[in-house]
């Protein structure tokens, strides 16, 4: 089979296509046909190995695993042992190892079947995004009817999600974004839009229930002070340098400022199961939340998607191709 390879830390440059052993599914794992991935942070963080600490677990001086991608829509090749749930032909999208490829395996627990009306591409752009998203403002932020929620970074794989799950929830919702994005989290859902090249939300009048942060350029005092009284600030990404110093020490700070106020600040991580996929999954269908996507690639050109997402500049996700 072909799949996208890195044997060594760098930029875009360090990834190959090349021919890779069909993966053999464990007990209780899914091998995948994939159809469709789409590429996160998360991807270009390993490929660089920044920051540092990632190379505890994933290899000091090169990376121990050297296929990426983890978002997968496909059919069911073949199950591993214990899996009764799922057979072959079932289509299907969740969490794999190395989705970037024609074929990869994924715990069954992280898969779930694609609903009918989902395309692969859209399938394929919710295992770390949206669920980040609905994670971050159903479970981290208590998002309820009624709320005022501002989402940072509104525009990107995060953001529009978070924009259209925080209506189905029933928040009020403010997006920040650029000046080239504002009509597009409008259409969105978005009741309020902030061009931040324009206007910092920290200085706003509003005070919000939730604060989600997909960008963290802010002090987290700032963004404290645009909360209510017993608001929320939930962190899901920020800036990060190699050693990502500032990005630890603003997570300890959100602990510590925390225990002395009865407003909250939380950083948190998706976790990948079935109820969370699933739910997405129909509000897809239902069509309440309509993933963006910005561009496709075609799987050969894997590492210029990967080039296109660390610019910083995409709107909604970046899908890559594996069988038109």
């Amino acid at each position: 089979m072909k799949a996208i390879v890195y044997r060594r830390y760098g930029s875009p440059d360090v990834l190959t296509y090349e021919d890779a052993d069909k993966p053999k599914p464990a007990a209780n794992e899914v091998l995948l046909s994939v159809r469709a991935t789409s590429v996160n942070p998360y991807d270009w963080h390993l490929m660089r190995g920044e920051p540092y600490f990632l190379r505890l677990m994933s290899g000091l001086r090169a990376p121990a695993v050297t296929r990426l991608g983890v978002d997968a829509a496909g059919r069911v090749e073949a199950v591993g042992a214990g899996v009764t749930v799922f057979k072959p032909g079932d289509e299907v999208f969740g969490a794999c190892r190395g989705a970037l490829a024609e074929y990869a395996c994924g715990p069954a627990e992280k898969i779930v079947i694609k609903p009918t009306g989902v395309t692969w591409e859209q399938a394929a752009s919710v295992p770390i995004a949206a669920l980040t998203a609905l994670q971050a403002l159903r479970d981290s932020g208590r998002v309820a009817a009624g709320h005022d929620v501002l989402i940072n970074g509104a525009s990107g794989g995060v953001g529009t999600f978070g924009v259209q799950i925080a209506k189905v929830l029933g928040a009020r919702v403010t997006g920040v974004c650029s000046t080239g994005h504002v009509s597009m989290v409008q259409s969105l859902g978005a009741e309020r839009v902030i061009d931040y090249t324009r206007d910092d939300f920290t200085r706003d009048s509003p005070r919000y229930d939730v604060i989600v942060d997909c960008v963290g350029n802010h002090p987290l005092l700032n963004c404290k002070r645009v909360l209510k009284p017993d608001g929320r600030y939930v962190a899901v990404g920020g800036p990060s340098g190699r050693w990502m110093f500032g990005a630890l020490a603003g997570v300890l700070a959100a602990t510590a400022l925390s225990t002395v106020s009865r407003q909250k600040l939380v950083a948190m991580v998706a976790k990948a199961n079935p109820q969370d996929l699933t739910f997405v999954g129909e509000l897809i269908a239902a069509g309440s939340v309509k993933p963006v996507i910005d561009r496709r690639y075609p799987l050969p050109e894997a590492a210029e998607a990967i080039r296109y997402l660390e610019g910083g500049h995409a709107r909604g996700k970046v899908i890559v191709t594996i069988r038109p």
